[in-house]
């Protein structure tokens, strides 16, 4: 009884920091929270929250979506364009559907939480976010109104692509404006890459999403924007039949290239905080409409390199997962 009540207190904790210090819903706001069977505990928690507060707060629970990407259903869809704040905790992401994308344009600020867990959602809301938002910054400085990054690691990721002309956005898990959008638990910078122009070899060896918690590398050949060639274990093939499993070319497309930002994030096989550890990137093939490019895929495949080297128009920035800036 005693660890049960342990436990509310505990995700009691993680949802105040969520809905007051994250998003900053205020009495009066419609305060949408958006879940899935999988995670009702998550989702309620937060919408007794955003009672607490005195928002006009509507908990919906849907069935879990079979991927990320994937599209909520038609009247949640409707809704969330309606919502002033909205947080999302669900089994598969909703972070690139035209769905989010729409309601983010509306105005709507919040947060989605694909995969999240209880475990995850307790660790990762106890995080210092001041912290976080500083290493965001950091960052932008650096990479705003850059060209061309290049990504090498120890293993032998060589990987180029271009940049110019598109936004790097921060997530960093302050999302009190109108309009503003992330993750939570949050902590990175990430660009859509210019379509067409990466070329050279990603190894993944933290995670991809999916997929878990990689036990050997997992090696992507890229070319002219696109995955062609996957070599590894049973985790390589994994990955390419999630690609394929939406049947368009524009699911192999390299869609996001990230830089975790969050200290108190580890690599845990669940994508919502691998992607976020400090120290890592992360590239992505799919759909990246909702992050400024231009491909519409409904998937979304993120994959986590450790001790990156990054050159920044050529300027070495990070190396081997140590930042030089």
């Amino acid at each position: 009884m005693q660890a049960s009540e342990e436990l509310k207190e505990k995700l009691k904790k993680a949802a105040y920091m969520v809905v007051q210090t994250c998003l900053g819903v205020k009495a009066g706001e419609k305060f949408l929270v958006i879940t899935d069977t999988n995670s009702e505990i998550i989702g309620r928690v937060i919408a007794e929250s955003g009672w607490e507060v005195g928002a006009e707060t509507i908990l919906v629970v849907m069935r879990p979506r079979t991927r990320h990407g994937e599209e909520p259903p038609e009247p949640i869809a409707a809704m969330w364009t309606k919502a002033d704040v909205f947080a999302a905790p669900t089994k598969y992401s909703l972070t690139h559907t035209q769905a989010r994308k729409k309601a983010t344009e509306a105005g709507a600020r919040g947060a989605t939480m694909p995969m999240i867990t209880m475990d995850i959602f307790i660790e990762g809301m106890s995080v210092d976010y001041n912290v976080v938002k500083s290493n965001c910054d950091r960052l932008l400085k650096v990479l705003r109104d850059s060209k061309e990054i290049r990504v090498t690691s120890p293993l032998g990721t060589d990987v180029k692509f271009l940049v110019e002309g598109r936004e790097f956005i921060a997530d960093t898990g302050i999302l009190t404006e109108r309009g503003s959008f992330g993750n939570l638990p949050a902590g990175e910078v990430f660009v859509a890459p210019v379509e067409g122009t990466a070329n050279g070899i990603v190894i993944f060896d933290g995670a991809i999403a999916g997929v878990g918690a990689l036990k050997a590398p997992v090696k992507v050949l890229i070319k002219d924007g696109f995955a062609v060639e996957f070599e590894g274990r049973d985790e390589a093939q994994k990955l390419k039949q999630l690609l394929s499993s939406v049947g368009m070319k524009e699911a192999f497309n390299v869609a996001e290239f990230g830089i975790g930002t969050n200290p108190g994030a580890r690599i845990v096989g669940n994508i919502l905080m691998d992607e976020k550890v400090y120290r890592t990137v992360h590239i992505a093939f799919g759909d990246n409409s909702t992050i400024g490019g231009r491909i519409k895929a409904g998937i979304h495949i993120d994959g986590i390199i450790t001790k990156p080297t990054v050159y920044v128009d050529g300027k070495m920035v990070i190396k081997d997962g140590e930042w030089l800036i």
